[in-house]
């Protein structure tokens, strides 16, 4: 059971700890703390102000929010030249090359924006200079998402995308058009390794199969799995089975979810079988949100019991935590790790940094939806202490779908701030006491396109390098494969765990 420190922060009668001042960037041989944002009175979009940037992030390119005939800008910092830009636009945008060398040469050292405009009356005007900060740590270099129309009743255009975060490039990993426009669901990775993982598709055949890729290696596996969390190990996923209804509201955010009943199973792949434990598949309970933690010896998930679909509201997670061991496949029994009804708020997609020290996690007010609750705000539990802490990055809208870097030291998350309609990545840099830096969105090329892009960015992930499997590779995958495998109860294949990937229970060859 985890302590909680109860200052500072109310939720429903929930009072949390708020995470107070700067971030320390720190290194064996570095430290220091950032300095206060810049005056309100310097006004970009998006808002690239009082931040901290991997040194290896693309140009944060960006529009200045006041009138003037032209603007002339100096990025510096305390080594290398700085990068000079005069523009008859109020867009700025950097020269790739040198934007990198500045960063490359200044990792833990601050980054400086002097602008300045010329006025209507010919006279320039110096803005207050604004300071960011270049962070020690690099982000991984591949952010994979879904990207959607925010219309929900068709399927239309969806895919799943890669983008090079250190560019613009953006490739597709996979888009509808390829198999006859059904829904791409949630991609997992193992251990943020672009060449495994896994993702769902629904199709209009009512056929909602499962594309694993190992080595590049693609498999349709046949059956239907909610959400999904890899064993360390890899040898394990464990998934959700949710039987979800999506409803309407006729004000406010018209759209809302309901899970009926859920519980949570686990598929062996070297077997190919699966099983739903007692422990994490309760007949008197509600099992969503399965995470592993990085050593494999717990799973995070949501717990609340079932109630009837007009209770709705009333419906709030539990942060449930279940001990296991990889080598006798036992579990232990499921303790509460934050409780609704100390929080009067639910609990959604707990997420354990890769260092072990930090869950991050949702509330919102109900439900087991969070991007559809404007509620929803992220909080952070320190696994030491148990001090449970909400930092200083959330907004009036939804905050979720959040994930964290390799080094533990970045966070993406999927945030309605921008316009309260479409979700967009945001960063944040935490550092090695749990403090967050001000949140940006990701940076694109021209720094107006968030205003005129009307798709939702939808399970931003975190990779350590881009996905190389190719686009035709896993459509076949799902409209003629070449290996579908059935799996199999875990009860009903004796000996089966101990069966080779190439000679599973239940797998066939497919001829074409």
């Amino acid at each position: 059971m985890h302590r909680i420190a109860f200052t500072g922060w109310f939720l429903g009668g929930f009072i949390l700890s708020v995470s107070a001042g700067a971030p320390t960037l720190a290194t064996e041989d570095q430290r220091g703390t950032l300095p206060p944002p810049p005056p309100d009175s310097v006004r970009l979009f998006p808002d690239y102000t009082g931040i901290v940037v991997p040194p290896n992030i693309a140009p944060l390119n960006f529009r200045v929010e006041h009138p003037g005939r032209r603007y002339r800008l100096v990025a510096r910092s305390r080594h290398g030249d700085p990068v000079r830009i005069t523009s008859r636009s109020p867009v700025i945008q950097f020269p790739l090359q040198a934007w990198r060398r500045l960063l490359a040469a200044n990792a833990g050292e601050p980054l400086l924006w002097e602008l300045a405009l010329e006025e209507a009356s010919g006279e320039w005007r110096t803005l207050p200079t604004v300071t960011n900060w270049i962070a020690p740590d690099p982000v991984d270099p591949t952010l994979v998402y879904r990207r959607l129309r925010p219309v929900y009743s068709l399927y239309g255009e969806l895919g799943i995308y890669q983008r090079n975060l250190e560019t613009f490039e953006e490739r597709p990993v996979l888009e509808n058009h390829r198999f006859h426009h059904g829904c791409l669901n949630c991609h997992t990775f193992l251990n943020q390794q672009p060449g495994v993982f896994v993702f769902h598709i629904r199709t209009f055949t009512n056929v909602h199969p499962m594309i694993l890729v190992r080595s590049n290696e693609i498999v349709r596996v046949e059956k239907t799995m909610g959400y999904l969390s890899w064993h360390p190990s890899g040898r394990l996923l464990v998934f959700s089975r949710n039987k979800l209804g999506l409803f309407y509201h006729t004000r406010g955010e018209t759209r809302d979810v309901f899970d009926a009943q859920s519980d949570l199973g686990v598929y062996w792949l070297d077997s190919n079988t699966f099983e739903h434990p007692r422990a994490i598949a309760a007949p008197d309970r509600n099992e969503t949100w399965p995470a592993w933690s990085p050593d494999g010896r717990y799973l995070y998930f949501c717990s609340a019991p079932p109630r009837p679909s007009d209770e709705f509201r009333s419906v709030r997670y539990d942060l449930v935590r279940v001990a296991f061991d990889l080598e006798t496949g036992r579990w232990g029994e499921p303790e509460v790790v934050l409780s609704s009804e100390v929080t009067r708020a639910s609990a959604a997609q707990p997420r354990i940094s890769p260092d072990g020290r930090w869950l991050l996690f949702s509330l919102a007010q109900y439900g087991n939806f969070p991007i559809y609750r404007r509620s929803t705000d992220l909080f952070l539990m320190d696994l030491q202490s148990g001090e449970v802490s909400r930092p200083d990055i959330n907004s009036d809208s939804a905050d979720s779908w959040h994930t964290w870097s390799s080094n533990s030291r970045w966070v993406v998350f999927s945030s309605k701030r921008l316009d309260g309609l479409f979700t967009r990545p945001f960063f944040t840099y935490v550092d090695h006491s749990g403090r967050c830096s001000k949140p940006f969105v990701l940076p694109q090329e021209d720094p107006s396109f968030y205003e005129g892009f009307l798709y939702n960015y939808n399970v931003p992930e975190l990779v350590r390098g881009p996905v190389t499997v190719s686009e035709r590779a896993l459509a076949r995958a799902i409209l003629r494969p070449d290996r579908v495998i059935v799996p199999q109860p875990a009860d009903a294949a004796a000996g089966a765990s101990q069966a080779s990937f190439a000679d599973k229970p239940g797998e066939r060859r497919v001829e074409q």
